[in-house]
């Protein structure tokens, strides 16, 4: 074996072991922590884009928001429920429209403003549903 395929296999290796932390993560979150995590995710998406965009990594900048896109809109808006959430929930799928908006101009227009503002936005949504989830909270 020469140093490049012990490379590879290590790094492959590492990469599995990584996928198998998040499966495990995942696993054993509840449903609030899952939530988190896709915030999370949704955020470091969007830091990954505008890191591709500042290196001039177009196509790596265009994944990283289509991946930003897929958890905003497979991840936290399918998981809404205007019957149990009312208006709360009506309000955050409006958000997080607005942001896929966002986002989709972005990529567009390779316009870190967009990105900086979508990332903002979730954030804010996100401090506030980690709030929820504290254990001092009423």
């Amino acid at each position: 074996m020469n140093q490049a395929q012990a490379t590879y296999g290590r790094g492959r290796g590492a990469g599995a072991y990584a996928r198998m932390g998040v499966e495990s993560g995942v696993m054993s979150a509840s449903p609030h922590q899952l939530i988190v995590m896709l915030f999370d995710g949704a955020q470091a998406s969007i830091r990954a884009a505008r890191l591709h965009l500042e290196d001039g990594n177009i196509a790596a900048k265009g994944a990283a928001i289509s991946k930003a896109l897929d958890i905003i809109n497979s991840g936290l808006r399918a998981v809404l429920d205007g019957d149990k959430g009312g208006e709360v929930a009506i309000q955050l799928d409006s958000l997080y429209d607005y942001i896929a908006r966002r986002l989709l101009d972005a990529n567009l227009r390779n316009d870190v403003a967009g990105l900086d503002e979508a990332e903002r936005l979730i954030e804010e949504v996100a401090s506030a549903w980690r709030e929820i989830g504290t254990p001092n909270h009423p």
